[in-house]
């Protein structure tokens, strides 16, 4: 792997990098490596999952307790429900 070396230059500092000749444009960048066949015949398509959007009544107490946690509320309630879902699918 190349080592980087990163540096901090304002938009002025770049320009003149620019004009110089110090800053390579994007259409010669290096090419990336050629990946061949077997990995392509290894690839799957997944389509993304789209959820579905309900509206739920909730007891104050529980709605409460997941929102007192902080940020992310929805997402924890998501994740019980899940767990739920799949310890009775077994």
């Amino acid at each position: 792997m190349t080592e980087h070396i990163i540096r901090r230059a304002s938009l002025a500092d770049l320009r003149k990098m620019k004009d110089s000749g110090d800053l390579a444009p994007s259409s010669i960048a290096p090419e990336g490596e050629d990946l061949g066949p077997e990995f392509w015949a290894a690839t799957q398509l997944h389509e993304p999952v789209r959820p579905t959007s309900v509206h739920l009544r909730l007891d104050p107490e529980v709605f409460d307790y997941f929102k007192k946690q902080g940020k992310g509320h929805i997402t924890r309630m998501q994740d019980v429900l899940r767990a739920y879902v799949k310890s009775h699918q077994r």
